[in-house]
């Protein structure tokens, strides 16, 4: 239970981090906005997948 909630707070402060670089570093919004999705789509598809069995 412990190393899931470490596991789960190491994700959202790189997540923080490559949101607030995002903001700093692109100059287009939609695009920023884009990377954001793409980014949260990723860090559910880590979790998500080992549960269905998929190995990467």
């Amino acid at each position: 239970m412990i190393s899931a909630l470490i596991g789960v707070l190491i994700i959202v402060v790189i997540g923080a981090i490559c949101f607030w670089a995002i903001d700093k570093f692109s100059v287009d919004r939609r695009l920023s906005q884009l990377l954001k999705l793409l980014i949260c789509l990723a860090a559910i598809l880590q979790r998500v997948l080992p549960l269905l069995g998929v190995s990467i």
